[in-house]
């Protein structure tokens, strides 16, 4: 199987696609799988720019919305996890994953799914301290502090994520796991970004959950965007232990990596995404505690043993097969000829769909404590560290020795 990974996408869904058709017909051969690291700005219509954190200037639609209204449509099954410049509004309408748009799947603030025979995981957000052992208390519309904090990484998800006793594949985060520069050439890393050497030496540079998954769940894979550079890294796990073969790639901009095509040992196709069993058990086991407020999760009830949890998923699995609900738009699309008069907010369709059929409540937009929650929140400055324009139109950076290359942008 050939799977393409991308960077921060940023909206610029046409370039990658033209990109990686490009890619299909130089080299002859097949791309199967789109994965996607993060700030993939899903902006349906221009009131989804009113939850997207990035300065006025990059305010802008860009060519998500084309692929939602099913102007286009994805060439290659996509996935993608979430980063620090989203629609966060949207995201949180599909918290449990969902199809963003048709064949462009959003793995949730914490998921797995299955593609063929590999699992797919991944984790949401970036990582913030402060906001760490916060519920999930933000909610649309959101305030100059929460249009931050809705996108940082919450204990309870990382939680439910290590719980997983079966192997993982490929493992997406948008920020780097902490301490994975000591697993390759962070020199070379700090001669093309010297800002990175203080927090390399201090030991903070990437997300400490992240850290803790990669120990835990031992990928084979694990790929990463957020710091706007190309990084690979080899991390054994123990003495004779298994191997995680770690790639963070770049922005979508001329010059820059931010593509890499690889082939993954797998079943042969066809490929399809679907639910993962165990997951869909641990998302029931785990429902009821998800935390809505600026409180954390109270985990102490919750027996660690879901088996009988999984085995009812997996009779329900069986009745109905593991194949995703189907996309249905929760909102108008953009339109440049006829703006939107209003905004929209309903409960998606498909969130309702995976609820019901997991004999779920939907909890997404309880309740008044969570309203007055958003308005309020923990106090405290944010500094998202990563410059969305720290494009120098000067700077190439130098190929890996080890990464075979696919996928500069072509210039416009």
């Amino acid at each position: 199987m050939k799977i393409a990974v991308e960077g921060c996408m940023h909206g610029d869904l046409e370039k990658v696609y033209q990109t990686l058709q490009d890619i299909q017909t130089t080299h002859h051969i097949k791309i199967d799988l789109l994965l996607c690291c993060g700030d993939f700005q899903a902006l349906r219509n221009e009131y989804d720019l009113d939850s997207l954190n990035v300065p006025p200037k990059y305010r802008q639609m860009k060519s998500f919305w084309k692929y939602y209204s099913g102007h286009l449509l994805a060439p290659i099954p996509t996935i993608f996890i979430g980063g620090n410049h989203e629609a966060s509004n949207y995201l949180w309408e599909l918290y449990y994953g969902g199809w963003a748009a048709p064949n462009i799947y959003f793995l949730g603030y914490a998921g797995v799914v299955k593609f063929g025979s590999l699992r797919i995981a991944g984790l949401s957000g970036i990582y913030k301290p402060h906001h760490y052992h916060s519920g999930h208390y933000e909610r649309p519309p959101y305030n100059h502090s929460t249009i931050r904090s809705v996108y940082h990484v919450r204990e309870f998800d990382v939680h439910k994520l290590m719980q997983l006793h079966h192997p993982v594949d490929i493992f997406l985060s948008h920020d780097w796991p902490l301490g994975i520069t000591d697993y390759g050439d962070w020199k070379k890393l700090v001669r093309q970004k010297d800002y990175f050497e203080k927090e390399i030496q201090e030991k903070t540079l990437g997300s400490k959950p992240a850290a803790q998954l990669l120990q835990k769940l031992r990928p084979p894979y694990w790929f990463s965007a957020h710091l706007h550079c190309k990084f690979t890294a080899l991390v054994q796990h123990g003495e004779g232990g298994p191997v995680t073969k770690f790639l963070a790639l770049d922005k979508c901009l001329p010059r820059r990596k931010f593509l890499q095509v690889i082939e993954v040992e797998s079943d042969p196709g066809p490929y399809e995404i679907q639910y993962d069993e165990e997951w869909l058990a641990i998302t029931r086991k785990f429902n009821s505690m998800l935390p809505l407020t600026s409180k954390n999760a109270n985990f102490g009830d919750v027996k660690l043993d879901i088996q009988e949890c999984r085995q009812w998923v997996q009779s329900k699995l069986q009745a109905r097969g593991s194949k995703l609900f189907d996309f249905a738009p929760s909102a108008p699309a953009y339109d440049p000829s006829h703006p939107i008069q209003k905004d929209y907010h309903v409960r998606n369709p498909q969130t309702e769909s995976l609820l019901k059929f997991l004999e779920l409540p939907y909890l997404l937009d309880a309740n008044s404590q969570s309203k007055q929650l958003t308005q309020r929140g923990p106090n405290v400055t944010n500094n998202e560290d990563i410059p969305i324009d720290d494009f120098d139109e000067s700077e190439e950076i130098g190929d890996d020795d080890d990464d075979g290359g696919d996928g500069a942008a072509r210039e416009e």
